[in-house]
């Protein structure tokens, strides 16, 4: 069963993977509000714990001899965030070509005010575990469906 957000954040997907998070001070700048390589390991925490979620872990991974590593990241930041904000960090897949890549999106919301605060996506490549070469996706990957975008009017 796909998770179920709550209905009134304005996600891009009808089911994201919704992950929360309290900002730390730790994850803080010098400016006071949240450092951008916090919002990246978060990004990367949602995405294993999908990933998990869908039977699709480390050992898995190098059972298969087939992991992904990023190509890249687009990351539009709306709002700052500050020491103690609970926030939802989303994800799902957007496309998944079932050869070598696939483009996974996220939506970071603050729930106090139902505000964006990131919107994402990063370009995922399949490789070979023991060397790191690009290989074709196994039949396992066929896991990371595309999720149902959201139809506004």
């Amino acid at each position: 069963m796909p998770d179920t957000p709550p209905a009134r954040f304005d996600w891009d997907v009808v089911y994201p993977h919704v992950l929360p998070v309290t900002v730390q001070p730790e994850d803080t700048d010098g400016m006071g509000h949240t450092n951008n390589v916090a919002y990246l390991g978060w990004l990367e925490r949602v995405a294993w714990d999908h990933s998990h979620k869908l039977g699709m872990n480390i050992e898995r991974y190098r059972a298969l001899d087939a992991g992904c590593v990023v190509r890249r990241h687009e990351l539009d930041y709306f709002a700052p965030t500050f020491a103690g904000e609970e926030l939802l960090l989303g994800t799902w897949i957007i496309e998944n070509d079932a050869r070598l890549t696939m483009w996974r999106g996220y939506q970071i919301i603050r729930p106090a005010d139902r505000k964006l605060v990131l919107r994402g996506k990063t370009l995922w490549v399949c490789v070979d575990m023991k060397h790191g070469r690009p290989r074709r996706m196994p039949p396992e990957f066929a896991v990371y469906v595309p999720a149902q975008p959201v139809t506004r009017s």
